[in-house]
């Protein structure tokens, strides 16, 4: 609700700037560069808001950056409780590091492959997983920041091996990711046996201070990890993960032959 809440707060006051300034629908398009039906079906919460659009609204209404924030907060608060503190933690991290055994990290899927993860709940409004893939979309911007944080994945082969329509796009991104000097991408092989990740996923964020902090999420929700204790043992365990993964070059070599091949 206070998501929803705050999206028609930027509708109207885009809406009332847009008419403040004497510009028509069509008018403030072709000054944003949308067409006329982009700017009505924003301006109705047809087609939500990305940062771009509010960029270019901000930008044409020399507002000062006030939709690049409104949106900022409805993203932040159509995310559930348990994943914001994470979020804080990743925004303003040194270095990141993340493993799955099953699925692509959200910092590194497409908007096809996050739509596909996000629909599991057969239950959720398309809006909403609508919106959610916009705002991990959002997420990603950090990695092309001008200081970006330094990114380690760690990902199970199973993962690349799924078939699915959707895996050629992503794995195509994961090796230009990897192509990054900031980003390092390790894949499990599928021989290496069983290994202490697989009892499940994990993310560490590294701040300016050298603080860390884990992130444990399950089928419900999730657990952020601070203390002295279960920091050790997160990090002890992605030690474990990263050390039966491939090296970066064998890595990338293994998801251009799947790619290129296709999972079998």
């Amino acid at each position: 609700m206070e998501s929803e809440q705050t999206a028609e707060l930027i509708r109207v006051q885009l809406r009332k700037l847009r008419a403040l300034q004497g510009m028509s629908q069509d008018e403030f398009g072709r000054r944003a560069s949308y067409s006329g039906s982009t700017v009505s079906a924003v301006e109705t919460g047809t087609r939500p808001m990305d940062l771009a659009y509010a960029e270019r609204a901000d930008k044409v209404l020399d507002t000062g950056g006030l939709f690049v924030s409104l949106l900022e907060m409805a993203q932040s608060a159509g995310q559930p409780s348990w994943f914001r503190p994470w979020l804080d933690a990743e925004r303003v991290a040194m270095q990141l590091r993340y493993f799955n055994p099953t699925l692509i990290p959200g910092l590194l899927q497409t908007a096809n492959y996050a739509r596909a993860v996000l629909r599991f709940d057969d239950l959720r409004p398309e809006s909403e997983v609508e919106n959610q893939v916009a705002s991990r979309l959002e997420r990603q911007e950090i990695l092309t920041r001008e200081r970006p944080p330094q990114v380690v994945a760690v990902i199970d082969e199973g993962a690349l091996r799924r078939q699915d329509a959707i895996m050629s796009e992503q794995l195509a991104h994961l090796v230009k990711m990897a192509e990054l000097p900031h980003i390092h991408i390790h894949v499990i092989p599928r021989d290496a046996g069983l290994h202490v990740g697989l009892s499940g996923p994990l993310a560490l964020a590294r701040s300016s201070d050298g603080n860390w902090v884990g992130h444990l999420e399950n089928q419900l929700a999730g657990l952020v990890v601070d203390g002295e204790d279960g920091m050790a043992t997160l990090l002890a365990r992605w030690e474990g993960v990263r050390g039966v993964a491939l090296p970066q070059s064998l890595s990338i070599a293994l998801m251009k032959e799947v790619e290129s091949h296709g999972p079998q």
